[in-house]
């Protein structure tokens, strides 16, 4: 590759990055050709193309790539260090298309229209409004567990395979777009990581590849917890990229499921959210609140707890402040606490349709 030609694609991160930041300020037409247009075509094709393989083509290639990456590093060591500044050029270059075709396949999603105004609901709560939804969703998980165990101490153990719970979730999303039709999920792509275990060293419960559109859910994810990661990972692919908005679908489309586990985990997982975001606001009320919880579900949640301390590294936070920066520079201001910001959906959502 000629000289130039080099020089020119690595300068063109800069109008790339004006570009897309001129088309956020449009969410309108984000939605409009891109999310319900191009992006549709171009996640049903590669759906198409690797959903049929059992295993995650994305993170062979991943792997490959960090494989050649380190060899060439290694290879051209004394090249490098006497040609610095043309090492750099390269490393904007494999920069500067990385950047152009995230956006291209997936990444333009985090600038389309809200999820709240698709569903036409707040996306804000008061304090009082998320004490009420607790109250509520304390009383839905503690029916609903006694209703599975008929002990209000005894654990909830979904009894299915992650094959099966992928297929019902699946099944879930078929059964909702009939209704909410910015749900529909054509040619399913979900897989389990091969990378559960380092996965959960540094905190990761699932991700979509943007690349394969293949959605990876951590199997080593408490299955209580499994069922609604798996409706967010989906939630991804059918082209919502905020981590609050994902957190809402996957809520919404395990609650829709007619299992009764997965309407258990369903309502535990918002519960949890609730009871956090009470917390920060007002410890003494959420400790109140949680006492009232049946001790069945307290157990549910102590499994979360052990999973998160059993892979507890000094790498998670370095990782989580990696992410953060990532979601900051894709239009999510509130970096990794946007996962929180569900609360205010849940309480939009419940508003006009109570539980």
């Amino acid at each position: 590759m000629k000289n130039k030609l080099r020089n020119g694609i690595a300068l063109s991160i800069i109008p790339q990055i004006i570009l897309v930041k001129w088309l956020g300020n449009h969410p309108d037409w984000v939605e409009r050709y891109y999310s319900n247009g191009l992006y549709l075509w171009i996640s049903k094709f590669f759906r198409t193309l690797f959903g049929w393989i059992p295993f995650s083509v994305g993170e062979l290639i991943y792997t490959a790539l960090i494989i050649l990456a380190i060899r060439y590093i290694v290879k051209n060591r004394k090249k490098i260090k006497g040609h610095p500044l043309k090492f750099l050029r390269d490393v904007v270059i494999v920069l500067s298309v990385f950047y152009f075709t995230f956006h291209m396949v997936w990444g333009m999603n985090y600038y389309r229209k809200t999820l709240a105004e698709t569903l036409a609901i707040r996306d804000e709560a008061t304090i009082e409004q998320i004490k009420k939804l607790t109250e509520d969703l304390i009383a839905k998980t503690n029916e609903i567990q006694f209703q599975i165990t008929a002990d209000s101490t005894a654990l909830v153990k979904v009894p299915y395979t992650h094959n099966e719970i992928f297929e019902k979730t699946i099944n879930s999303y078929k059964a909702l777009d009939m209704q909410m039709p910015f749900l529909e999920y054509q040619r399913p792509n979900i897989k389990k990581s091969m990378y559960s275990i380092p996965s959960s060293y540094i905190g990761i419960n699932g991700y979509l590849n943007p690349f394969t559109n293949e959605a990876q859910v951590n199997s080593t994810t408490p299955v209580f917890r499994f069922t609604v990661v798996s409706g967010h990972e989906i939630g991804h692919q059918i082209g919502y990229s905020a981590e609050n908005e994902t957190n809402f679908i996957g809520y919404l489309v395990t609650l829709k499921n007619e299992d009764i586990y997965f309407q258990y985990s369903a309502y535990a997982y918002a519960l949890n959210h609730c009871l956090r975001a009470m917390h920060r606001i007002d410890k003494e009320a959420s400790i109140k609140l949680y006492k009232k919880l049946n001790a069945g579900t307290k157990k549910n949640y102590q499994e979360l707890i052990d999973h998160n301390n059993a892979y507890k590294t000094p790498l998670e936070p370095v990782f989580k402040s990696i992410f953060n920066t990532f979601l900051k520079a894709n239009n999510q201001k509130d970096g990794i606490k946007s996962y929180s910001k569900v609360v205010n959906l849940l309480v939009g959502y419940h508003e006009k349709y109570p539980l």
